[in-house]
């Protein structure tokens, strides 16, 4: 596994970095609806720009992009009755909302084959596409996933779609850490949760009406997974963990609030059928980069354990909320992006005071190198107004756009060629 001890000390340093590195991008577009100027002063690389092509979708969590550049935003929260917007230039430079439809809130989009799949917070759907890359029957999706477990806590169904008709569901960990009876401060074992939630589920995407029993339990033993991506180089599903927390509110004998502010590590894997993280019976430590003996199974944050549980591939500081995930594969961006992994983290870092940001990780021969670093920063000049990126997708040009579901922007992120 990659480690990533040094990232501290990069922060500080690519906080102070010279112009000639990065670049403050400051480029105009216009509202959809009020055709007033919208500016961005993302902080990205030299040689890149970004701008602000759409506002107003609050909410707005992942994207799906056509190969005719029209964009499909899911939305967490219902506008105006609608959970999913298609947004399209018409060749005057500027883009619109052409339509919304969809009467249910979620995270999940995708697409693959002339569909769009979309997602509710039980639920998944599928719409077919016309030639233009538009939905031919926006008020009559086919259902084919149902009743999936949401308890109103962590429970997005991202999803993700490979090559061979496979949809794969994140079912995220309604429980923290999967305590006896909800109270007690011992854990279940084994933990109940892992039969229907805590893991990655797989499903057919032409059948219809699929529930547990249909499905494949693909991986087990990750809390909660929002971003998730299919990688077409290593042909195989890679999954950004949400780590657990309330190490020092429920086990202050064993955790300061400083410990638990650190720990655990956010965490990338590359997952395949049979995967298992080890959570809840684990955490990864983001200081010792091992795998660490929860507190509800006997750990006392030194413990060791999980020697058949799989290790990350890569791992980040604590509580940033890794919520997008996207493999790069266009020919727009330098030659170093190619096949890297962009990731949207939608919080912040206490120990860092630091996050609400896009990283870039890269990639070579199909492994992470370990040098990352901050893409896309500075989502809003005053702290107290943060937008929280949250979404991926690369355009058929090889720009990407990235969602911030707490002001509702749609930001593209070109290079300058």
């Amino acid at each position: 596994m990659k480690k990533l001890p040094m990232f501290c000390g990069f922060i500080c340093a690519m906080l102070a970095t010279s112009p000639a590195i990065f670049a403050n991008s400051r480029d105009t577009s216009y509202n959809n609806k009020t055709n007033t100027l919208a500016d961005t002063d993302l902080q990205l690389p030299a040689g890149f720009k970004a701008t602000i092509i759409a506002r107003g979708l609050k909410g707005a969590r992942h994207l799906a992009v056509t190969k005719q550049g029209g964009i499909y935003v899911k939305l967490g929260s219902l506008k105006e009755g609608k959970g999913i917007y298609y947004l399209k230039d018409n060749g005057d430079g500027i883009v619109k909302v052409q339509y919304g439809f969809g009467d249910y809130p979620g995270t999940g989009i995708f697409i693959k084959n002339n569909y769009l799949y979309a997602s509710s917070n039980d639920d998944v759907y599928r719409y077919k596409l016309n030639e233009k890359g538009e939905v031919i029957s926006p008020d009559k999706p086919e259902k084919i996933v149902e009743g999936l477990v949401n308890h109103n806590r962590d429970n997005s169904k991202s999803i993700a779609v490979d090559d061979n008709n496979n949809l794969y569901v994140n079912c995220g960990s309604y429980s923290n850490s999967c305590l006896v009876n909800g109270s007690s401060l011992k854990g279940a074992m084994p933990c109940p949760l892992l039969d229907s939630v805590g893991g990655i589920w797989k499903f057919k995407t032409n059948k219809l009406n699929q529930g547990y029993n249909q499905g494949v339990r693909y991986a087990t033993g990750f809390k909660n997974v929002v971003g998730l991506d299919w990688n077409k180089n290593t042909q195989s599903l890679f999954i950004m963990q949400h780590g657990r927390d309330q190490f020092h509110d429920l086990y202050p004998q064993f955790y300061s609030e400083e410990q638990a502010n650190s720990q655990p590590a956010e965490t990338m894997y590359e997952v395949h059928k049979g995967s298992d993280g080890g959570w809840p019976y684990v955490y990864y430590d983001a200081k010792l980069h091992k795998k660490m003996l929860a507190p509800e199974y006997g750990g006392d944050g030194v413990r060791e354990s999980g020697e058949t549980a799989q290790d990350p591939v890569a791992d980040f500081p604590a509580h940033l909320g890794p919520n997008g995930l996207l493999f790069y594969t266009g020919k727009q961006f330098p030659a170093k992006y190619l096949n890297g992994a962009f990731i949207a983290f939608h919080a912040k870092s206490p120990v860092l005071q630091k996050g609400y940001l896009v990283a870039f990780v890269p990639f070579k021969k199909n492994k992470p190198t370990g040098e990352w670093g901050i893409f896309a920063d500075h989502f809003a000049a005053d702290p107290a107004d943060q937008p929280k990126p949250c979404g991926l997708a690369q355009g058929p040009d090889g720009s990407i756009y990235v969602a911030d579901d707490a002001k509702g922007n749609i930001y593209q992120i070109k290079y300058k060629l």
